[in-house]
C-alpha cells in the first residue's frame, strides 16, 4: 500500500462492505470460507492467539493490508501484547527481508490502531 498513513479501521470496514456482494451472490462460498476460518482458529495444540500471530505474519509476507488489518484487530481483541507482535514481526523480517520489513510498519500501526490503549 502506498499510503504510509493507512487507516486500518477504514481498510477493514471498506473490504468488509465490498464483500457484501460476494455474501449475497455466493453465499455458499462465503459461508464455507467463514467456517474454514472458525475451524482453523479454534484453540488446540496452538492457542487462538498463536494462530492469529501466524495469520498476521502471512499477511505481512503476502503484503495484504486488509489481511494485516483483520488479524491485527483479532490480536488486539485477544490481548496480544505489542512485544509479542514485535517479536513475530522480527521473524517476518528474518524470513522475508526488506519487503517484509516495510510491511512490519503497517502491521505494527494496525495493531496499535486496534489496541485498547490506543482507543
Amino acid at each position: 500500500m502506498s499510503d504510509t498513513q493507512a487507516n486500518f479501521r477504514q481498510i477493514t470496514q471498506t473490504v468488509n462492505s465490498r464483500l457484501g456482494a460476494m455474501r449475497q451472490d455466493q453465499p455458499d462460498v462465503m459461508k464455507a470460507f467463514g467456517e474454514l476460518g472458525r475451524a482453523a482458529m479454534v484453540d488446540g495444540a496452538l492457542s487462538k492467539k498463536t494462530k492469529e500471530l501466524i495469520a498476521l505474519a502471512l499477511g505481512v509476507a503476502s503484503r495484504c493490508d486488509p489481511c494485516i488489518g483483520f488479524h491485527a484487530q483479532a490480536l488486539a481483541r485477544l490481548g496480544a501484547t505489542r512485544q509479542e507482535v514485535q517479536e513475530m514481526l522480527s521473524v517476518c523480517v528474518y524470513m522475508g527481508g526488506g519487503p517484509s520489513l516495510m510491511y512490519t510498519a503497517n502491521a505494527l500501526a494496525a495493531f496499535d490502531e486496534f489496541s485498547p490503549a490506543q482507543g
